[in-house]
């Protein structure tokens, strides 16, 4: 038995410690690498925003990119179809980096190749599909949800010029993305265009680059330069064109007149209206029109609206409307013109001094009554004879008959006369009218018994008076033959007075012999000729 004393006694161990096994190591890294990814993935995740498209054409979750200036910046993470099925909508996650960029007018779309308004994009897409395209807004309110474009825009947000708006009554050859001309270089395109409300006209934006905005200003004007403008009018045929591309594709073209050439920019978004051609944009824009009526009674084949009204080679107006009237007191149908005057081109314009605006008096009525008293008229004349055209001309004809304006109607009526032509036929019918009087039957009846009478001499003349004659051209024709024979060389006649000749030149050949020896010895007459001596 063993007692207390034989215990052993107790020993104290140090406690151990508790130790990883190595086992566990690299699973604890794998974890801590995770949650610091993780940590790392949730600070810099980036927006995630939607864009909807009317097709989901190019578009592929997980694979289509988002750029901005070709770099990346997100990708398409979902492609789903809308509640109502009319449009799909892409939800794509960005970089941190890019939530600046999602403003109000941001906008996406899709690239792909393209061929509108004579210009091809995106061509690298063949290759390696198609990516959304982005472009940074200007304003500062955050946006998360999009419309996407259909067609890419035209230009950046971040390039340098200004936009301008242009009413036209229809668009013409224009597309997204037709150039805009200043002096025949392209400075510009079509960015957008819209019908008009009302359905009226159409509405167009053109952005011109920087600096030729610098250009555009308050009198500005903007006009159709697409393909060939070929003009055939009173002054002959035109052709006007700004380029091949605008042959091709079509165009706009601007200019702004000399005399405004110093005013100050247009601001942006200005709206300026769009002309079907450069001569009606660079036409002069009147302040005072006037409208009249010229009242012809003769056809006015050849007139068209627009064809200008001169007076002695100066524009002073234009037709505006060509119409008919058909008067119950008189029953006859006349053709009204109508026309648009400018007084103000009337007014002075000199050399050394500003040009005079406005009307040349107070009262225009007292000086168009005072003028067509002194035979201002309204004349048809034609303009081209290569196309016939006419125009109306206004001049002085102090012979014409008296007239007056007729105030009484709306628009005033001014006094016409007939053109050239229209005169010459009047006078061609009054003849043939003055000849259709004549007594015809009359006159050939008398000319027929003068014939008869006529007649009746040249028998006379053959049964009695030519006989008669012949015998006295016959008894002529003895008489010279005598005389002939008479004066012919070897006549006696001839030698006989050959033979006196001769004789008279021997006679004179002595006179001038005693002549010349009493010219010598005049003592001759008195004591005779000496003796001569042995």
């Amino acid at each position: 038995m063993n007692t207390p004393n034989d215990m052993p006694d107790a020993e104290v161990v140090p406690r151990k410690r508790w130790r990883i096994p190595w086992v566990w190591v690299v699973p604890a890294v794998a974890l801590l690498i995770g949650a610091w990814l993780a940590a790392q993935a949730v600070l810099e995740k980036g927006p995630t925003v939607t864009i909807t498209f009317k097709s989901g054409e190019g578009l592929e979750a997980g694979k289509t990119k988002i750029k901005f200036k070709d770099v990346d910046i997100g990708q398409v993470k979902s492609v789903t179809l809308s509640k109502d099925y009319t449009h799909v909508v892409a939800t794509a996650d960005l970089t941190r980096d890019a939530a600046n960029m999602l403003v109000d007018d941001t906008r996406f779309w899709v690239v792909r190749p393209r061929v509108a308004g004579g210009s091809v994009s995106g061509i690298g897409t063949l290759l390696s599909g198609a990516y959304i395209g982005m472009d940074i807004g200007r304003t500062k309110r955050d946006r998360r949800d999009y419309v996407g474009l259909e067609t890419p825009p035209v230009f950046a947000s971040d390039v340098p010029g200004r936009q301008f708006v242009l009413k036209a009554s229809d668009l013409g050859s224009v597309d997204v993305g037709t150039p805009v001309f200043f002096r025949r270089l392209q400075v510009g395109q079509v960015t957008s265009f819209e019908l008009d409300r009302d359905g009226s006209g159409v509405t167009l934006h053109v952005f011109v680059n920087a600096p030729y905005d610098r250009y555009v200003n308050a009198d500005s004007r903007f006009w159709q330069a697409g393909g060939i403008d070929v003009t055939l009018g009173t002054d002959g045929l035109k052709v006007n064109t700004q380029s091949l591309v605008s042959i091709l594709i079509g165009g706009l073209a601007f200019e702004t007149p000399a005399v405004s050439l110093s005013w100050a920019e247009a601001p942006a978004d200005t709206v300026f209206n769009l002309f079907g051609t450069r001569a009606d944009a660079l036409r002069v824009q009147e302040r005072i029109v006037e409208t009249y009526v010229f009242n012809f009674q003769g056809s006015v084949r050849g007139l068209a609206v627009g064809a200008p009204v001169e007076f002695r080679g100066i524009q002073i107006g234009e037709v505006s409307a060509i119409y008919t009237r058909f008067d119950p007191a008189t029953k006859q149908i006349s053709i009204p013109v109508e026309v648009k005057l400018y007084p103000e081109r009337f007014t002075s314009r000199f050399a050394n001094a500003p040009p005079k605006s406005g009307r040349m008096v107070s009262d225009p009525k007292a000086l168009a009554d005072f003028l067509v008293e002194r035979g201002l008229r309204g004349q048809l004349r034609t303009g081209s004879l290569l196309t016939g055209q006419l125009y109306v001309a206004m001049d002085f004809f102090p012979a014409a008959k008296q007239a007056s304006v007729d105030w009484s109607r709306t628009p005033p009526e001014l006094p016409t006369t007939p053109s050239g032509l229209d005169s010459l036929q009047d006078s061609i019918n009054r003849i043939m009218t003055r000849i259709d009087k004549l007594p015809i039957e009359q006159l050939t009846a008398s000319a027929q018994k003068t014939l008869n009478a006529t007649s009746l001499l040249m028998q006379g003349l053959n049964t009695d008076v030519l006989p008669q004659a012949a015998a006295t051209l016959n008894a002529a024709r003895s008489a010279l033959d005598a005389a002939h024979a008479t004066l012919s060389p070897d006549s006696g006649l001839q030698q006989d007075t050959a033979e006196a000749v001769r004789e008279l030149t021997r006679t004179a050949a002595s006179f001038r012999n005693l002549a010349d020896y009493l010219q010598q010895h005049p003592e001759a007459l008195l004591r005779g000729k000496p003796e001569e001596k042995p």
